[in-house]
């Protein structure tokens, strides 16, 4: 598997207290992406420019990724990876994205944590986009359903039916993105269709799988009554949803997108304000839909 990164003590990716394993590759490149070091199937380089004290420590590199000329530069596509400018940057301007593991060491990794879980807590699976390595998602789930540990995946819905199908068996929950129920702007702003996502969330209801739908809020582009509507609408349709969670746009992600040298497509004014947010709140809760909080 290439993981981005396994995170513990998570209190926002699932019910309880959750590890988090970040897959590396997603199908989609959303504008807004929280986790835009996750897109890529590969490996990356990230620099973070506000920490380096350009000490040329990082020249130790022997295929000269990194050369100065007033500034820090890097010619990323020579990299392979070595580590060596990593380890010796002092500032830690330096970070390496995506470590190949087994299944069985990424188990490991999170069996560790079991005595830690609550009565609700266990393993997520998210990205980048969980799907996007279901071959070995599907032996590490099933080896946590066999121990016992609470599964739940992340995932944006755009695979294959029978992908879904081969999981279900082994998910308690499936975190379900729905980023925008307009397929004009969702192909717009994540680079293809949501037809697929939004019959995928309908197969897995009809499997008796229990979902979270999670909606990203992106003020100017799908914070409006008619989404809200259409969210609302789909939620009342299934019959084994817990709720909605609302996610509003932060500039969070924009750090780590310069970092990996990605152009930057976000805008200041997706911020939301929190009269927007509860207000969104207030219009899923009149229209019956359970709204979960984050704690």
């Amino acid at each position: 598997m290439l993981v981005a990164d396994i995170q513990r003590f998570c209190m926002h990716d699932g019910p309880g207290v959750r590890t988090t394993v970040f897959i590396k590759g997603c199908p989609l490149k959303c504008a807004w992406c929280h986790n835009p070091e996750t897109q890529s199937e590969e490996k990356e380089l990230l620099f973070y420019e506000n920490k380096c004290i350009s000490c040329s420590a990082c020249q130790v590199c022997e295929k000269n990724v990194h050369y100065f000329d007033e500034l820090h530069l890097l010619n990323r596509k020579e990299c392979v990876f070595c580590g060596k400018c990593v380890s010796k940057c002092p500032a830690k301007a330096l970070e390496i994205v995506g470590k190949e593991l087994s299944v069985e060491e990424v188990f490991q990794s999170v069996y560790r944590d079991v005595l830690f879980f609550d009565s609700l807590g266990g393993i997520t699976v998210s990205g980048g986009e969980a799907l996007s390595q279901w071959e070995e998602v599907l032996p590490l789930v099933k080896m946590c359903k066999e121990k016992g540990i609470s599964t739940a995946i992340e995932t944006c819905g755009y695979a294959e039916t029978d992908v879904i199908k081969s999981l279900v068996p082994y998910v308690d929950i499936f975190l379900y993105d729905i980023k925008d129920t307009d397929d004009v702007r969702h192909k717009k702003y994540t680079g293809v269709s949501n037809e697929k996502i939004i019959k995928n969330l309908f197969f897995i209801d009809s499997l008796c799988v229990k979902t979270i739908v999670r909606c990203i809020l992106v003020n100017g582009v799908n914070l409006n009554e008619k989404h809200l509507e259409n969210v609302a609408e789909i939620v009342k349709r299934l019959k084994h949803c817990e709720g909605v969670e609302l996610l509003p746009y932060h500039e969070f992600g924009e750090v780590k997108r310069r970092a990996s040298g990605r152009k930057s497509l976000a805008k200041k004014e997706w911020l939301c304000n929190e009269e927007q947010i509860k207000a969104a709140v207030d219009f899923l809760e009149n229209k019956g839909i359970r709204i979960i909080k984050n704690a």
